[in-house]
């Protein structure tokens, strides 16, 4: 009887010990369930540069040892899609919606990209905080990253950028003009320049107008009238507020200067940028990575860059910055989703978003202010200045042959410039898509 005992104890002993061990290995080594995992992530070269990625993917394997391949492309889409369409997915895609591809948005249509709610209660890798700790107020509750609007997070927010309209200060001052606070002050400054050969506006490409045309929504109507317009409200775009915008692109198109559409692609986006920095227009709708972007290109004498948010529509009216922001996720069919939900909560660690800011990429944390420098110190103080913050875009809605965003609210831009269509023409289209994403709401 005492032997059998003296066994039990034994016994007894040998698994708490055993058990010590393996909480103590846990502890140590919280990864150790990902040993000899490798995942893939897929990444834009944007004009942050491949680097950044680089180094953060180094750093997420010597916290966790997780290894990864690393892919990285200014056309990102062209480099991936053909493997998943034969059924090989990344783990991780950073690929944000608004792309001409739309290739972000095809997965968001068909479903195909996987919940990702739990990561907002993951522990960020080397911290004792989590994400949702870490992330910015609104960035995790807008359809950016909800796109099925069921309270449920599908894309990760990364890299945000208030955006507005840049111009050059110094050419400003040099004519002792004031940046306008409305509309009508805006055309007013278009007239004055255009008597000097100076056009008031240019723009990258059609796409940069999401981001202006959002916050316009939000300067004519308010969260109320973009929350409706973005969710295909029979009879939106009869209304007064869509009207409002309406107006002022096709006005705008008559400032812009005419050589815009023909450079307004992929390829050659970066001369109409130019534009502003030789003087040949005032204003462009652009994020602050425009810094970067043309960091190298010369510029006139004086240059200095400044940026505003868009004017209220009347006096004493409300102006807008739209926050625009990257995303992040991970397909549905992606092998190891584990372990890609830990690169994604590792994105917003002190680690990673000190060296993504280190290339201007700026993660939605809260606290991430108090660390830039330079001209970013001005771009993320515009909320500080007065505007008011636009957040969101058009709610998902069902494949529908031929019809996307941008080809039926932002491309028309370019013809509305080159005088091809005619605002009706525009609102037409718009109206009947309207109805057609409606009726396909997710």
């Amino acid at each position: 009887m005492k032997r059998r005992l003296f066994c039990g104890v034994l016994a007894a002993s040998m698994i708490a010990t055993s058990l010590t061990g393996v909480f103590a290995s846990a502890e140590e080594n919280p990864y150790a369930a990902y040993e000899g995992t490798t995942i893939t992530v897929a990444a834009l070269e944007s004009a942050y540069g491949s680097e950044m990625w680089t180094a953060v993917c180094e750093a997420f394997t010597a916290e966790t040892g997780i290894e990864v391949e690393l892919t990285t492309d200014k056309n990102l889409e062209d480099v991936i899609g053909p493997s998943m369409q034969g059924g090989e997915y990344p783990d991780v895609i950073h690929l944000a919606t608004g792309r001409e591809a739309a290739l972000t948005e095809q997965f968001i249509k068909g479903n195909m990209i996987a919940e990702i709610t739990d990561v907002l209660s993951m522990t960020v890798p080397g911290e004792d905080v989590t994400v949702a700790d870490k992330i910015a107020g609104g960035f995790t509750d807008t359809s950016l990253t909800n796109p099925y609007g069921d309270g449920k997070t599908y894309l990760a927010p990364m890299f945000y950028s208030p955006c507005g309209l840049f111009y050059n200060k110094g050419l400003l001052e040099e004519k002792g003009w004031e940046v306008p606070t409305t509309w009508d002050e805006m055309w007013e400054l278009g007239d004055k320049a255009l008597e000097e050969g100076i056009y008031l506006f240019t723009y990258p490409t059609t796409g940069y107008f999401d981001a202006f045309f959002y916050a316009l929504m939000y300067c004519a109507g308010g969260p109320e009238f973009f929350d409706k317009a973005t969710n295909y409200e029979e009879g939106i775009w009869d209304t007064e507020e869509a009207q409002t915008c309406f107006d002022i692109v096709t006005k705008l198109a008559s400032y812009t200067n005419p050589i815009t559409p023909a450079q307004a692609n992929d390829q050659d986006f970066t001369q109409n940028q130019q534009l502003v920095l030789d003087n040949k227009a005032i204003f462009m709708p652009n994020g602050t990575w425009i810094v970067g972007e043309m960091a190298e290109a010369p510029r006139a004498d004086g240059f200095e860059w400044g940026m505003t948010a868009l004017p209220a529509v009347e006096e004493g009216g409300d102006s807008y910055s739209y926050t625009w922001f990257e995303q992040a996720w991970i397909p549905a069919g992606a092998e190891n989703q584990d372990a890609a939900k830990l690169f994604l909560s590792f994105l917003y660690s002190d680690t990673a978003c000190d060296i993504f800011a280190q290339s201007n990429a700026i993660q939605p944390v809260l606290g991430i202010a108090d660390k830039l420098e330079g001209d970013n110190v001005m771009f993320y103080s515009i909320y500080d200045n007065g505007a008011k913050a636009a957040m969101g875009n058009f709610a998902a809605f069902n494949a529908i042959p031929g019809v996307e965003i941008r080809p039926i609210f932002f491309d028309p831009v370019n013809s509305l410039v080159e005088g091809t269509i005619t605002e009706d023409d525009w609102i037409a289209g718009i109206k009947t898509a309207n109805d057609q994403m409606r009726a396909n709401l997710k």
